[in-house]
């Protein structure tokens, strides 16, 4: 059981019962405050006020981007047969004619995440641009995608709910429309 994905109906009541012990000790789920503990940590309170919070009540957080890590890495090296994603035909298909010989082979595009590319200006350029991006959107919708989606959806709360169909359409727009601008040859 453990080298296959798990169905919906074994992950989805796990994820339900760590919101509802989450939602009962008063604590609230997100990648995205874990960006702004390590600021604060890293002394950046110094230069903003923003960053002046109380870091000992949040080291909780911290562990579950330490789990991640250590989850993500478990499960690509030591639990996955594979390395590659489990992508169609079809997706393989579409990324390969945009350039992503990699597609399909490996679980992120060699083309953009590797020392070689790194090589590259226009793959700075690209990276850059997109945690520039990917930074102001967390900020300006008060959270990230895991936040809204698993924690605020779970308690409930209208921002998250906009926020997380804003997620989707702005995912759809990115692959339909802007991915294959930036890529397409």
């Amino acid at each position: 059981m453990l080298y296959q994905p798990w169905p919906w109906y074994v992950s989805g009541p796990l994820i339900a019962i760590i919101m509802a012990v989450l939602i009962l000790l008063g604590k609230k789920f997100g990648m995205s405050s874990n960006l702004e503990t390590f600021c604060s940590v890293g002394g950046a309170g110094k230069f903003t006020d923003y960053f002046k919070i109380d870091v000992k009540s949040k080291r909780w957080n911290l562990l579950v981007v330490l789990g991640s890590v250590f989850g993500g890495f478990l499960g690509a090296h030591v639990l996955s047969p594979n390395p590659a994603v489990d992508i169609t035909d079809e997706t393989v298909a579409k990324l390969q004619g945009l350039g992503f010989e990699s597609a399909g082979k490996a679980y992120l595009p060699t083309e953009l995440f590797s020392l070689e590319a790194l090589s590259q200006p226009m793959v700075w350029v690209i990276l850059l641009v997109a945690g520039i991006l990917v930074g102001f959107g967390t900020r300006y919708a008060g959270g990230c995608t895991s936040g809204h989606a698993i924690s605020g959806l779970s308690n409930l709360q209208r921002p998250s709910l906009i926020a997380v169909i804003g997620f989707f359409i702005g995912g759809l727009i990115m692959n339909h429309l802007l991915f294959p601008l930036i890529f397409g040859s």
